[in-house]
């Protein structure tokens, strides 16, 4: 079956380094006429007990989903805002980042590229678990794109936090 046209995956976490990747591959989307999936997933791994038996209320999860939900409609209007790009559409999926990134996703929608930032926000998984970003970029289905530049492609320095 042949698509009718490029399509580009862009996992996003609500930091700085996933909205340039976002920026950028809305940027490849309208010079080539690619279409554009945003994808926010929510890690229920953190949630499970030992048992499997889950540590937070159902209440919480539609919660974090609601957020999520317009997170992405943010991002999709952002897009349309400042870029006149409207070829986006957005998902949430559960569960694993890395396998749902690498493998699920792009089984389910057939993406040509994933454009990913360097680093995302949780700090203690990539310490713990090792980066969503390294792992997808040596098992993804698909080609990945590592965003380390903003729109005029200079590099981004990290920003230290002060409390």
């Amino acid at each position: 079956m042949a698509k009718d046209k490029e399509s580009i995956l862009v996992p996003v976490d609500g930091s700085e380094s996933a909205e340039r990747a976002f920026d950028k591959a809305v940027r490849v989307g309208l010079c080539d006429g690619a279409h554009v999936d945003v994808l926010n997933v929510i890690d229920t791994r953190q949630f499970m007990g030992e048992m499997q038996d889950t540590l937070i209320s159902g209440d919480t999860i539609y919660q974090m989903t609601q957020d999520s939900e317009e997170y992405l409609k943010s991002l999709k209007k952002w897009a349309h805002d400042n870029f006149n790009f409207d070829d986006v559409d957005y998902h949430i999926r559960y569960g694993s980042p890395k396998r749902i990134i690498s493998y699920d996703f792009i089984k389910d929608h057939h993406n040509d590229l994933i454009a990913m930032g360097a680093t995302g926000l949780n700090a203690v998984e990539r310490m713990l678990m090792g980066s969503v970003t390294e792992y997808v970029n040596q098992h993804a289905l698909a080609d990945v794109l590592i965003v380390k530049t903003d729109m005029a492609n200079n590099p981004v320095k990290p920003t230290m936090k002060k409390n």
